[in-house]
């Protein structure tokens, strides 16, 4: 069983397909992520080292533009998508199952949490639903702020600090508030 084969069921939303041995393979690259946010976040490291840690965790090539302060967390790791001259500052939090996509030259503030996964709500049946978070170009999440699964936040979008994003972000907008919604529109003169 290959992380690859777990990942093409991830992307489509399938975790109740997923056989025992996908999960058991889903399981250990969580434990692989643990190890390697530990090692990340519990000594320094220079920025450098920084990108080829996040490159070994997502298992693919990271921009050397990539600008990250740990501590850092995710619970999976393989499923991360970075841009070029990305920013993530500390104490972010990226459930990345579902796949998380950041456009080049964003910003992602302290404490941000990025939760692809939810869950049924009859108490019975608790099955997993994944969905991709995508962040455009140039977007600024500021701290403490909640994406949810499935949502598109559009280049040139603000989410405001503290914003509970469930819908998608239109482009050149600010959103804040729980749930967030559009407070106003970026005049772009570019």
């Amino acid at each position: 069983m290959s992380i690859e084969e777990v990942l093409k069921y991830l992307n489509a939303d399938r975790v109740a397909d997923m056989t025992p041995e996908m999960h058991a393979c889903s399981l250990a690259q969580s434990q692989n992520a643990i190890r390697q946010t530990m090692e990340l976040n519990n000594r320094y490291h220079t920025p450098e080292e920084i990108v080829a840690i996040m490159s070994d965790l997502t298992g693919e090539p990271v921009d050397e533009s990539l600008m990250l302060f740990p501590p850092f967390y995710t619970d999976f790791g393989r499923n991360i998508h970075l841009g070029k001259n990305v920013f993530i500052n500390s104490c972010c939090n990226f459930q990345d199952q579902g796949g998380i996509y950041i456009g080049d030259h964003a910003l992602i503030g302290h404490r941000v949490v990025l939760a692809t996964i939810d869950h049924d709500l009859d108490p019975h049946d608790r099955t997993n639903h994944c969905a991709p978070i995508r962040i455009g170009n140039r977007v600024w999440i500021g701290s403490g702020a909640i994406i949810t699964r499935g949502v598109t936040i559009g280049d040139g979008a603000v989410v405001a600090a503290g914003a509970v994003v469930t819908r998608d972000v239109p482009a050149n907008t600010v959103v804040g508030g729980v749930p967030a919604r559009v407070i106003k529109t970026i005049d772009v003169a570019r």
